[in-house]
């Protein structure tokens, strides 16, 4: 086997099994499975969290997770995905950040760590095993690789600091 298939092949696992993650958590909040809240639950939760309004931040949450975690597996749209994903994540992160950093404690480690991964992987590449290659890489382009990453942080940023401000203002 050679050096250039086990990439691929490395890629492929890391895409299935990260984006296979992230699309449990996202159902979890959209449609209740795997023991979830499902859109209404996980609505009121991320209201009491800070995110406001807590409908459409529980939506973008469980849809970034599901579509990106989605769109990672197939390895389409990969460098779109993987901004996505860990732009959820670093929401996801920001509620944990108080805890410390270990998961054990309820710290930010494990979101940290699929975000950093969806990123790595966008960055990456899908790899010659995915539906970017088969379609020549139509939804895999330079450009879009710097659109989708600084849309992402721009966006989780904005999302990030209003919930801070608004946990400063709430007494």
């Amino acid at each position: 086997m050679s050096c250039i298939n086990r990439r691929d092949l490395a890629l492929l696992a890391l895409r299935a099994g990260t984006g296979a993650v992230l699309m449990a958590h996202g159902t979890q909040k959209l449609f209740g499975w795997f023991g979830g809240g499902g859109l209404e639950n996980t609505a009121a939760a991320m209201e009491h969290m800070g995110f406001t309004p807590g409908r459409q931040s529980a939506l973008a949450a469980g849809l970034g997770e599901t579509g990106g975690g989605a769109l990672l597996v197939l390895g389409l749209a990969t460098p779109a995905a993987g901004a996505v994903a860990a732009g959820a994540m670093a929401g996801a992160v920001s509620v944990h950040a108080p805890a410390g950093f270990f998961a054990q404690s309820g710290g930010f480690e494990y979101p940290a760590f699929l975000g950093f991964t969806a990123a790595a992987i966008g960055l990456a590449g899908a790899g010659r095993y995915s539906l970017d290659h088969a379609t020549g890489h139509t939804f895999d382009q330079r450009w879009m690789l710097a659109l989708a990453f600084t849309t992402s942080a721009v966006a989780a940023a904005a999302v990030v600091a209003k919930r801070a401000k608004g946990q400063q203002e709430t007494p």
